[in-house]
């Protein structure tokens, strides 16, 4: 194992990624609602540097509804074709605008129009009215460009932990918690 957690999360991501798993930047985001009550969904990582492991969201969804209240989340990553699992955990801060205006013109056109067109979250009456919200979006962007909507942005879950797993046969499997201390990492091997 690399003595820095994020340099061993790339090595694994790459792997996973250039074996041709489906969607190896899916992971598991576990928060506290605003009630208090733990909550899990799906996303996409967009990035993990020295910095953190960022993704993006509606800002009136209910994950960043929880990160506002309380900043504090788990990422959750698991590859089946390598049996192996990361598990992160931090506290999460806002990307900048700018890191937010760059993601967002990387996105195809039409997940641009559709995050206009999304009130992530909220009651929807029907499927007819998402398509008609997203055909009236489509159309007042018609040749035009598609920006960033005020209400769309991105976190940056700055690690203080980071697991890594590694299933073994008789279930004696590998784990090494990697703990920051001030700008320094220890990693210590756990019983599984």
């Amino acid at each position: 194992m690399n003595k820095d957690p994020i340099k061993q999360f790339r090595i694994w991501f790459e792997e996973a990624a250039a074996s041709g798993v489906p969607l190896p930047e899916a992971a598991c985001l576990s928060t506290v609602s605003p009630k208090g009550l733990p909550e899990g969904r799906m996303i996409l990582l967009k990035g993990a540097d020295r910095r953190g492991f960022v993704f993006y969201t509606n800002l009136k969804s209910h994950k960043a509804a929880a990160l506002k209240k309380l900043p504090h989340a788990a990422l959750t990553f698991y590859w089946e074709k390598f049996r192996r699992q990361v598990r992160v955990s931090g506290r999460t801060v806002p990307v900048s605008k700018a890191e937010a205006d760059a993601y967002f013109r990387s996105r195809p056109r039409e997940s641009r129009l559709g995050a206009w067109a999304s009130d992530q979250s909220a009651v929807l009456d029907s499927r007819e009215t998402l398509e008609r919200r997203f055909d009236e979006v489509e159309r007042k962007f018609e040749g035009k460009d598609v920006p960033r909507p005020s209400f769309w942005s991105g976190f940056r879950m700055i690690p203080d932990a980071v697991e890594f797993w590694i299933e073994r046969p008789r279930r004696l499997h590998d784990r090494f918690l990697y703990r920051r201390k001030g700008s320094k990492w220890t990693v210590t091997r756990l019983f599984p």
